[in-house]
């Protein structure tokens, strides 16, 4: 994970959501606890664009690139309809339905790390605090699971090699690692793939380096070398956390 610059929220999301979110509230002021959402609203091309746009066509949650991989979800940071503190629990309804179209609480995740480990989990530090209606005070709420457009998760998550651990142990990048599945063998599979590339790259920069500069050949080869490592760090490369962590090493 790295950390997301948040960009303008999309017009829908201003007109149709605004209405939508409103028309939500009222439903639960009349006692609704199940509601039904319009995915062509929050998950309508324009948001998914502007989604994709911000995140560098990757996924916000293990980074690879979603046009290799996935069409991608439309990940509601807080679950909309129900939500869990831990896996085994019971979902609880309902979620955090007045955020369904909430610029600030849309992200864009491949469908494994969406459907297959985020679900509907949503930990938190004290899950007493938790907003149950848009009448409550969210901003009470401490949430376990990182939020990359809020965070930056490298401050939380490093890596061994390709293998992601929390820093210090701590309690943010151990929730965040075990809910979305970020160790993963598959996905360490890709990024062990990756840093075999890489390697070979820091290979032939300490080579050059060892050798005589007068070697044109060998120095223009490290030059492309050095360039490659410097793109593998930028937040458009798939897995820069990991790279730049091997690379500061």
């Amino acid at each position: 994970m790295i950390f997301i610059q948040r960009t303008d929220e999309p017009a829908i999301l201003q007109t149709k959501g605004k209405a939508e979110q409103t028309a939500l509230c009222e439903a639960y002021r009349q006692g609704g606890t199940e509601f039904e959402f319009k995915s062509n609203i929050y998950g309508h091309e324009e948001v998914k664009t502007a989604l994709r746009k911000m995140q560098h066509d990757k996924c916000c949650f293990c980074e690879a690139k979603l046009s290799h991989i996935s069409y991608g979800d439309v990940e509601h940071y807080r679950p909309k309809a129900a939500y869990k503190q831990a896996d085994s629990e019971a979902l609880t309804k309902p979620g955090y339905y007045w955020l369904a179209y909430t610029w600030d609480n849309l992200l864009l995740s491949c469908t494994l790390c969406n459907q297959q480990y985020k679900k509907n989990l949503f930990p938190l530090q004290n899950p007493t605090d938790r907003a149950r209606s848009h009448l409550d005070n969210i901003a009470a709420e401490k949430p376990l699971l990182l939020n990359p457009t809020l965070s930056n998760p490298q401050d939380f998550i490093g890596f061994r090699s390709e293998i992601p651990y929390a820093l210090n142990g701590n309690l943010h990048g151990k929730t965040t690692i075990a809910v979305l599945g970020l160790d993963r063998e598959n996905l360490n599979e890709m990024r062990r793939t990756k840093l075999g590339e890489l390697r070979i790259l820091l290979d032939l920069v300490t080579l050059a380096d060892q050798q005589r500069l007068d070697d044109e050949a060998l120095q223009h080869l490290a030059k492309e070398a050095k360039q490659m490592l410097n793109n593998a760090t930028l937040a458009s490369a798939e897995y820069s956390a990991m790279v730049s962590a091997l690379l500061c090493s």
